[in-house]
């Protein structure tokens, strides 16, 4: 299996953005602009990371790890927000490996990301 990294943002040019940075790094990138699409995605194909927004429609990124960790998923999930200060301690759990604040810096999501997937 590649490695694979699931992108989701309900803003295009965030995916965008991603998308080529990591693309570019050699990973295999599938987005989605919801945390309903990206549920969906993750129950139909392997990732080796999620880079996940936070403040997303239908299904924000709360409601997304908290289903992951329901049907026992163990993908590490590298968390942005524009507002990282409404993300509490308690939201926090082990599937999160990092919280970025956005606007985030490219060269930290890249080694970020090859940290992760090494």
């Amino acid at each position: 299996m590649g490695n694979e990294i699931l992108v989701v943002d309900d803003k295009p040019e965030i995916c965008l953005l991603l998308t080529e940075l990591l693309e570019n790094k050699g990973y295999g990138i599938t987005t989605a602009e919801n945390g309903k699409v990206a549920l969906d995605k993750i129950y139909k194909k392997s990732f080796n990371l999620i880079i996940l927004d936070y403040y997303l429609p239908i299904l924000n990124g709360y409601e997304v790890i908290e289903r992951l960790k329901y049907d026992k998923f163990t993908i590490p999930i590298i968390l942005m927000t524009g507002l990282p200060e409404g993300i509490n301690e308690s939201k926090k759990n082990s599937l999160i490996i990092d919280t970025v604040a956005k606007p985030f810096n490219i060269q930290y999501i890249s080694d970020l990301v090859k940290s992760i997937i090494a």
